[in-house]
């Protein structure tokens, strides 16, 4: 049976995705090098001041449990910007419309951006964690969920990335969505700091906050413990990244802000 005869179509999506990974590697210094130096940079910085003054879970030190926290950080970051700084580009320049052209339906337009991002998300965090472990090794209690929580919220931004590519009509737009929305709540979700020790209004605040629970249950795969359970993690993460992939694709679909 022909691929035209499924009900979900994704003739176009694999070279789409290859021309999404392609851009972003072709300037791999800027778009995978960059954060992870920043990422070391938040390391020795936070890692040099805490260290001696910052216990978690009892027993691991404040810059092994600050590792998992700054890859899963980067991770969702990269995923975001990788597929909301390719739609805005491509709606400024004008080169969206060689796309829009195509027969490429909702489908192989989100598997190709998102797919990308996931690429991207996952390639900073594992370069994050070479660049780091060598301070303070965190473990490995359960790699597989290390794995589900890395490529379920690299899915989750880069859904929100393409989100906010649509809707955004200029850099201004698009930094506001980043700067008010992704950054706040990204670091307000215990990558710095474990969430029990928050005052107890705060620690409500933050299990409202579904960046909290991609931080926690990547974290429980380092160190088999964490502040939430981490099928819980699993399933507000699952929730998470299922409606906002429906909310983009349900975007795509209708064309909104890319067909006139």
């Amino acid at each position: 049976m022909s691929a035209s005869h499924f009900p979900i179509r994704l003739e176009g999506a694999r070279p789409l995705f290859y021309k999404e990974v392609l851009r972003f590697w072709k300037v791999g210094f800027q778009t995978v090098g960059a954060p992870v130096l920043t990422a070391v940079l938040y390391l020795l910085v936070f890692g040099h001041v805490l260290e001696d003054h910052v216990k978690v879970y009892g027993t691991v030190g404040y810059t092994s449990f600050l590792i998992p926290g700054l890859v899963m950080m980067s991770v969702l970051q990269n995923a975001f910007a990788n597929s909301s700084s390719s739609l805005i580009q491509s709606k400024i320049t004008g080169n969206l419309v060689f796309l829009l052209v195509t027969p490429l339906s909702h489908w192989a337009w989100f598997l190709a951006y998102v797919g990308a991002s996931v690429i991207r998300g996952l390639m900073v965090g594992a370069g994050v964690f070479i660049a780091t472990v060598w301070f303070a090794p965190p473990g490995m209690a359960n790699p597989l969920w290390v794995l589900a929580f890395a490529i379920l919220g690299a899915g989750l931004m880069g859904s929100l990335g393409l989100i906010a590519g649509l809707w955004a009509e200029k850099f201004d737009q698009m930094a506001a969505f980043q700067n008010f929305i992704v950054m706040p709540m990204t670091f307000l979700s215990g990558v710095f700091y474990s969430v029990h020790s928050l005052p107890a209004f705060w620690q409500g605040v933050s299990h409202l906050n579904p960046f909290f629970y991609m931080i926690d249950g990547f974290r429980h795969g380092f160190f088999g413990v964490s502040d939430a359970s981490p099928w819980m993690s699993l399933g507000v993460v699952a929730i998470a990244f299922a409606t906002v992939a429906a909310f983009a694709l349900e975007l795509l679909r209708r064309g909104y802000k890319i067909r006139h």
